[in-house]
């Protein structure tokens, strides 16, 4: 894969790369990055699912399904674990994180802040209909577009607290002591984007978000997407370790909406 790569890459390998401490917390940025058991989880499948109907005008609900379907004990919720096996696909209320970790494209993809919150609430209300698991779905999709353009973190952070009400004032040094496991939107989209206010480059931003303990891969998933649109590059090694990892199918998915990402 070319080591142009810079979307949605970034979320996967947050994932890959925090899968290993989701349930083995570690409460450092000192730990071995390219841990050889790491891999991919829920987040980075979902991920993909939503890329793949943006890229191809699918059925959120749909498509989503048909991916969890064909590659379970990815570790997903109960809740959705149920929800995947309804004829209905009705939405179920919850305020969980599986609605801002798979967003990332929607930031990438679209070139107006209206259209990325009017697709990130349409992808998140398919399961994720509560008003917080909409507004951290539209959270990160937002920090995603808005970095992607080139606003600064303060831009960012100040959008992203009129906006949504979240309360970016602390800093990880303070709450990484106690920070513990939390799959609320309210309670790790906000980490999540402070991470990456935090970071100095895609690698440290990362180790950051992985470094407050708490449900690892989806923060740093999270944290991932906005750092990539950010810093807009991510070491080879990096790359060429997460996509090692993937499915053939996942890969090219992410060299298409490379090739298509913001012409939506």
């Amino acid at each position: 894969m070319k080591h142009t790569t810079k979307t949605i890459i970034g979320a996967i390998a947050g994932d890959v790369i925090g899968s290993i401490y989701e349930f083995d917390n570690i409460k450092t940025t000192d730990f071995s990055l390219l841990n050889p058991i790491c891999d991919f989880t829920d987040d980075t499948v979902l991920t993909i699912a939503v890329a793949d109907c943006i890229l191809h005008k699918k059925d959120f609900a749909k498509t989503l399904s048909e991916y969890a379907k064909k590659y379970p004990d990815r570790g997903y919720g109960s809740l959705f674990t149920e929800w995947i096996h309804t004829q209905s696909h009705l939405p179920y209320n919850s305020y969980g994180n599986g609605s801002a970790m798979r967003v990332s494209s929607i930031g990438f993809a679209f070139n107006n802040l209206e259209k990325v919150l009017k697709i990130s609430k349409q992808s998140a209300e398919i399961t994720h209909d509560h008003p917080e698991g909409i507004k951290g779905a539209q959270a990160i999709a937002s920090a995603v577009f808005l970095a992607k353009i080139g606003k600064s973190k303060q831009e960012i952070k100040s959008f992203i607290q009129s906006t949504f009400i979240y309360a970016l004032d602390f800093k990880l040094d303070e709450i990484r002591p106690t920070y513990t496991f939390n799959e609320t939107c309210q309670n790790s989209v906000p980490q999540a984007i402070t991470a990456f206010l935090e970071s100095s480059d895609y690698e440290n931003a990362i180790r950051l978000a992985i470094s407050i303990g708490g449900d690892s891969d989806t923060i740093a998933c999270m944290t991932g997407g906005i750092a990539a649109a950010y810093y807009k590059e991510i070491p080879s090694n990096i790359i060429d370790f997460v996509i090692n990892k993937l499915p053939d199918e996942f890969v090219d998915i992410i060299n298409e909406f490379e090739e298509e990402a913001c012409n939506y």
